[in-house]
């Protein structure tokens, strides 16, 4: 490399600095990794950077750091437990002037006004913009603040600018504060739990059965997969992971029946009642995968007869559905963009200029569908509202996922494209298994404007789920504070990390978290920095603990290592079940792929005999194996042992108690294996009525977890009637 490279390259690196780009990061076996100036170039160009050669980094670091100190003040401070909030402020005395006017405007409407002198302040760094010397000072809002996003607006004699003080309790809300049992659960995909009435796949109500089954155990939580609306038409995609929007809900697992419109639809009830409609169903029920496009087909259909008999149903239901529309503006935008999907069958991305840049009309769409979409939407909406309410009533509550990405042919793209990395694609580096890297083939949230956005986005999305959950689950918590961006066109392990704004994406967590009483649970598996960990752990977010990635040789030094302020579990839904890993089907799959060599296969194996003998022997000195030494007695050996530990929940996977060994995802895979697909191999009758041994585990789950019994968990306030969620 020559010396004028070597300059080019050190004022990419300048550049980077400034964007919060990392030009290295350390791999798995703690190699460092030096990102390529092809690959920065790609991230720079997807952050906005105007720079089109390397030889422009010098004069893009110079504007880029220019454009940041002709900005008055920051557009997000965090004011922790009320505290005053300090806001930096960045002048041009002698255009500014040394006196600013501010006004805080509060969320509840009340609004305070002050003037600051500027000239006493310490100026803690100076910087010359065009010959201009601009100083930086940090003013306090003179005032403790109440819990809630507000706005600060800051006038020079010249300008003026706004900052959107987000002012949040330090800690997430935490449910085992609030109780003195140790909460469990069960763990199954919605889409798995079939039953003999659900039309192929499990939906609402299923879910509904499911809790009253677990609580009738004497069991807490229910927790499942995203419910985030999908492309299930000639759009396709079923993973859960990559929703059309994370602000909708999938209309798949709405019961039609359950509705108050199909009691007196006739239309509908003619079509259900049906020989040919009950053909569908019955070959959809008896296929062990989940045919989506063709259920959604169906379901669509009665919905569509559903929809069109409300005018017609009680004045009341209208009005509700009115006001249901009314009230939230995003849903019938949404239910717009859907009708024009169906309408043009392309993505947004080749629409017309206007409708690419969210400008809809009347004769883009089908106002049929519109109103299709929208009914979906309410009586999904209505029905998650109604199996929370009642599973609380009971004494349990949903665990919900939020996922990381959204399908980059969505809503959320289209609508709230500015708050995306575009050209780029979120992902991971190489591991030990992923040896070429992931490309999760989604944009990544752009964290400059994010922040520009006041998260609102964000923020809308927590709310979503959280209205419905008492525990949710954030995927890949290492977001929060970095993301693996890989730019198109390039191999993941050409990625590059990004950094966010860590402290005001956990303060919009830990204040949306107490507002509705649901602790915040942060995937934190794989490598995760040490710092990622010790941020959590700061404001409250619980962690996992996986069995499978813990055990090792010495399970008892493991297991009573869990913290209180996590979630214990003997797998994911991106591990292997407990029977597969213990049968290593797992080994033999990923060697099927080319994911394992022959040596890495047989080193794994052993390490895998190794764990399991330890753990035989472990469970048998404890008593709780008994003479068998089978996959089922460890099951429920290992369960006893994570229900007695300090853990605050603890979920068992229901296919784990009858010993399933195919996985539902395998990472790294899409049509090489049926992931998302599979259903349960027992339905929801079988297990829950004739398979006693299922029932017995869940309640020597319950014994280890519970010793006095009568206990209610207390239920925070929540309106979950059809309020508004405004973006």
């Amino acid at each position: 490399m020559t010396t004028a490279d070597d300059a080019k390259y050190a004022d990419l690196h300048a550049l980077a600095k400034c964007c919060g780009v990392q030009t290295t990061y350390y791999d798995i076996h703690q190699q460092q990794v030096q990102a390529s100036p092809h690959a920065l170039m790609k991230v720079f160009t997807a952050l906005g950077v105007p720079i089109e050669r390397a030889g422009e980094a010098r004069d893009a670091t110079r504007e880029y750091r220019q454009s940041n100190w002709r900005r008055l003040i920051e557009p997000v401070a965090v004011a922790w437990e009320g505290q005053p909030a300090s806001v930096a402020i960045r002048i041009d005395p002698r255009r500014d002037g040394n006196h600013i006017n501010c006004r805080l405007e509060l969320e509840d409407g009340r609004h305070e006004t002050w003037s600051c002198d500027l000239e006493p302040l310490p100026a803690q760094k100076t910087f010359v913009v065009e010959n201009v010397p601009y100083l930086r000072k940090t003013v306090t809002v003179p005032h403790e603040l109440p819990w809630g996003y507000h706005q600060l607006i800051v006038k020079t004699k010249t300008r003026s600018a706004n900052s959107t003080i987000i002012s949040a309790p330090m800690e997430s809300y935490d449910e085992t504060c609030m109780d003195s049992r140790r909460a469990w659960g069960v763990f199954l995909p919605l889409y798995a739990l079939h039953s003999n009435r659900s039309w192929g796949a499990g939906d609402l109500t299923d879910l509904e059965r499911l809790l009253e089954w677990v609580t009738g155990l004497g069991g807490n939580c229910v927790g499942t997969l995203p419910l985030m609306s999908a492309f299930l038409d000639e759009l396709y995609e079923h993973s859960p992971y990559a929703p059309v929007s994370r602000l909708m809900w999938n209309e798949f697992y709405a019961d039609p029946l359950r509705t108050a419109e199909y009691q007196t639809c006739a239309a509908a009830q003619t079509m259900t009642q049906g020989a040919q409609f009950k053909a569908q169903i019955e070959a959809l029920r008896s296929s062990p995968t989940v045919d989506y496009r063709q259920q959604m087909a169906l379901k669509r259909k009665v919905l569509a007869q559903l929809a069109a008999s409300l005018p017609n149903n009680s004045a009341q239901r209208k009005v509700d559905f009115d006001r249901f529309v009314r009230d939230n503006p995003a849903v019938e935008d949404y239910a717009r963009f859907r009708a024009v999907c169906e309408k043009q069958r392309t993505p947004w991305q080749d629409w017309t200029p206007r409708m690419r840049d969210g400008e809809l009309r009347r004769g883009d769409y089908d106002d049929v569908a519109v109103r299709e979409h929208l009914y979906a939407q309410w009586v999904t909406r209505e029905q998650i509202g109604t199996v929370a309410k009642n599973a609380r009533n009971r004494g349990a509550d949903l665990y919900l996922d939020l996922p990381l990405g959204v399908h980059p042919q969505g809503y959320d793209t289209w609508r709230y494209r500015s708050v995306f990395a575009h050209g780029v694609s979120g992902g991971a580096p190489p591991d030990q298994l992923f040896k070429s890297g992931q490309d999760w083939g989604f944009a990544p949230m752009h964290p400059e404007r994010m922040r520009e956005d006041g998260y609102r986005y964000f923020t809308a999305c927590v709310r979503h789920q959280l209205r419905y959950a008492r525990w949710l689950r954030i995927d890949h918590v290492m977001s929060l504070h970095r993301m693996f961006w890989v730019p198109q066109g390039m191999d993941a392990t050409d990625g590059v990390y990004v950094r966010h704004h860590p402290e005001e994406m956990y303060a919009v967590l830990s204040l949306e978290s107490h507002r509705h009483g649901v602790t915040i649970i942060g995937e934190d598996l794989g490598t995760v920095p040490q710092q990622v960990r010790k941020d959590m752990g700061k404001h409250g977010v619980w962690r996992m603990y996986v069995g499978q990635f813990e055990l090792g040789t010495d399970p008892g030094h493991s297991i009573s290592s869990i913290k209180e302020k996590s979630i214990a579990s003997l797998n994911t839904h991106d591990t292997p079940t407990f029977g597969g890993m213990w049968d290593g089907v797992d080994i033999d799959d990923q060697r099927l792929l080319g994911l394992l060599n022959d040596s890495d296969s047989d080193s794994e194996r052993s390490h895998r005999q190794e764990m399991k003998e330890a753990l035989v022997r472990w469970l048998t000195e404890m008593g709780l194996l008994g003479e068998s030494t089978g996959v089922e007695s460890v099951v429920r050996g290992i369960l006893k042992c994570l229900g007695s530990s300090r853990a605050g929940l603890v979920l068992a996977n229901l296919e784990d108690l009858w010993q399933e060994t195919q996985p539902q995802n395998v990472p790294g895979t899409s049509h090489e294996r049926p992931n998302w697909l599979r259903k349960a191999r027992f339905d929801l009758e079988t297990f829950t009525t004739r398979m006693p041994k299922v029932a017995q585990a869940l309640r020597d789950l319950n014994d280890s977890r519970n010793h006095r019994k009568g206990q209610g968990m207390p239920v925070a306030d929540k309106n979950l009637d059809h309020e508004s969620e405004p973006i």
